[in-house]
């Protein structure tokens, strides 16, 4: 008997199976990205998510992880036992190229290497990439040793972000903050404010870059056009870990639209 001969249920429906297809390399024929957000966040996914939309063939999947919305650092360290387990649910038993964990202070105050350990523990074939370490990247990528660090948090995960920052090498010459621990108000921080913020750091000392710290700080989109106005790299937590996870998956277009990093390769 044809497989492909219509069958008919008892209800006069006509059912035609195992019609033939194709495949290709689906949405993600360069590269599979994965990324964990806060259960908190409102700003990473919209900035990564505008980013991609212009690199065809580079496919986002996304996972939330619990975390607490006041910023601290004993909540900070208590997402570490987590990592593997949101990590695990991204496409489970298919590869990615690359899982980017989505949280600047608790890649600092858990460790870089930790927060690798936890995410190659469910995927061994992953790249993996903080904002912190996007920012490393970044700063080597545009030979940038001086700083300048503006960050959302309280007066203790600021000290964090400056002795981490400052023990890898590079100088902080000035750290500028809003000093605001709850994650939902700082995605509310506007535009103009993290523009107003960055000036405020060039006006205090002479930075080869600015580095905005938190996932949740809308700063992407502007990137570009504050460096044209100040004539200093200027990259945030969600830029320069979504040029990272970009690199990191041998994906090199060029992309100035998003600032000076986005046309440059890692170095």
């Amino acid at each position: 008997m044809n497989d492909m001969a219509p069958a008919r249920p008892d209800d006069g429906m006509v059912l035609i199976e195992h019609l033939p297809f194709e495949t290709d390399d689906g949405i993600a024929s360069r590269a599979r990205l994965g990324l964990l957000v806060l259960a908190t966040d409102f700003t990473i996914e919209h900035e990564w998510r505008a980013i991609m939309a212009g690199v065809p063939g580079v496919a986002l999947y996304e996972s939330r992880i619990l975390n607490d919305a006041q910023i601290t650092p004993e909540t900070l360290r208590a997402m570490e036992p987590r990592i593997a387990a949101a990590t695990d649910v991204i496409l489970p038993g298919y590869p990615l190229d690359v899982v980017a964990y989505g949280c600047t202070s608790a890649s600092m105050a858990i460790g870089e290497e930790k927060v690798f350990e936890r995410i190659r523990s469910v995927r061994p074939g992953a790249k993996c990439t903080t904002p912190i370490t996007g920012a490393f990247a970044a700063f080597r990528t545009l030979k940038a040793s001086r700083i300048g660090v503006l960050t959302p948090y309280r007066a203790d995960v600021n000290r964090i972000v400056a002795d981490y920052i400052r023990a890898r090498g590079f100088e902080v010459p000035v750290f500028g903050s809003f000093n605001e621990q709850d994650d939902g108000r700082v995605a509310r921080i506007t535009p103009a404010s993290i523009k107003r913020g960055v000036e405020t750091i060039l006006s205090h000392a002479n930075v080869d870059a600015v580095f905005v710290s938190c996932t949740s700080v809308r700063l992407a989109e502007a990137a570009r056009s504050i460096e044209m106005e100040t004539g200093v790299p200027i990259t945030s937590s969600n830029h320069a870990m979504a040029w990272h996870a970009l690199r990191l998956a041998g994906v090199n277009d060029s992309m100035p639209q998003w600032g000076r990093l986005f046309e440059m390769q890692l170095a």
